[in-house]
């Protein structure tokens, strides 16, 4: 099966080409030059951006992939969650050009496609389903972080969420608080590794809570009075550095913390993590040694499909046509707030 996916439910535009579960071409462009200057995503730029790199993005994949379009067999969008008007650009094409060829239509969720994603993985990208074990898997995605408990493929059932910031929103808004340029997570991560974790013992918010449920408004609250309370902070280089790994250990700490103990209460033997913030080169530590301390096997997505990309979407939509033929109405309309437990 040739299966054509696209990814616009942000800001970064993604066409990927699958071949019978397999990788062919997974293009993605990205909007960061055009959000820097506003610090943040602006929804309406993004749709724009979308209508203007979805075509040559897709002719760039179909060109690397070698294939026609009218060879395709399936084509697959995300449907949900994320911005209207970016996830719309997508949904709509990828509809007309199912409609046109004739071929089934799959609307993925955006999480799902995650949660799958630590297991795609060779040369080339596929989904290795052989390896598949039960997994306890934490998906830090933007403004969601949530934990799955993922019985079998395609069987799966949130335990736990966001209550308000989602750890990637905490790590952007303190970035943005301290002057660090968009996106500010990834620079906030680099100033970490210089800098001493322990140098500040800010709060680690529901650390202790038995709920699987995560909330960083706080500790965002607890960094902004610092900031105010120490004048010069961010003017020293080295009080910088620790004032970010400060934010940075606090943040991975409750990650990992409620991770492991949901991991245990389920007699899991295997946790699995993606999302943006899994690219967080602490979290990957820290998972790392916390998993191999309890006895649990780890599996941490690619860095490379950590962010929002279209092999991911094409992956689980190969698994819904492959498995039970599940398909989506040509009709079916955007779902901006769809939640991971309704799909």
């Amino acid at each position: 099966m040739l299966l054509l996916a696209i990814e616009t439910s942000c800001d970064e535009t993604s066409v990927a080409l699958l071949r019978d579960g397999c990788v062919l071409a997974n293009t993605v462009s990205s909007q960061i030059n055009i959000h820097q200057e506003y610090g943040g995503v602006v929804p309406e730029l993004a749709s724009r951006e979308h209508l203007r790199n979805l075509m040559p993005v897709a002719s760039q994949a179909l060109r690397q992939a070698g294939v026609a379009p009218d060879k395709l067999d399936a084509v697959a969008a995300t449907r949900g969650p994320g911005l209207p008007g970016a996830l719309l650009v997508g949904l709509r094409a990828s509809q007309g050009l199912a409609f046109a060829l004739s071929k089934p239509f799959v609307g993925i969720h955006h999480h799902e496609a995650h949660l799958y994603s630590p297991w795609i993985g060779g040369e080339p990208l596929s989904l290795a389903l052989d390896e598949f074990q039960p997994n306890l898997s934490l998906i830090v995605s933007g403004g969601h972080t949530m934990l799955v408990h993922v019985a079998a493929p395609l069987e799966h059932r949130v335990l736990g969420g966001t209550v308000d910031d989602a750890a990637g929103e905490c790590f952007d808004k303190v970035a943005k608080l301290i002057g660090l340029p968009y996106p500010g997570g990834p620079e906030l991560d680099r100033l970490a590794r210089e800098g001493e974790g322990r140098a500040h013992n800010f709060p680690r918010p529901m650390m202790r809570d038995e709920s699987h449920d995560f909330s960083f408004s706080g500790l965002k609250t607890s960094v902004r009075y610092f900031i105010r309370d120490n004048p010069g902070v961010l003017e020293d280089g080295q009080r910088l550095r620790d004032l970010c790994a400060g934010v940075q250990a606090a943040i991975v700490e409750v990650l990992v913390a409620k991770t492991i103990r949901a991991a245990k209460k389920l007699d899991a033997k295997c946790v699995t993590a993606s999302g943006g913030v899994t690219c967080n080169s602490g979290l990957r530590a820290a998972l790392n040694e916390a998993c191999a301390a309890e006895g649990f096997a780890l599996r941490l997505a690619n860095p490379t499909l950590c962010t929002d990309n279209a092999a991911m979407v094409g992956m689980v939509a190969h698994l819904r046509l492959a498995r039970s033929g599940e398909m989506t109405p040509l009709d079916a309309e955007i779902a901006p707030g769809w939640k991971l437990t309704e799909a």
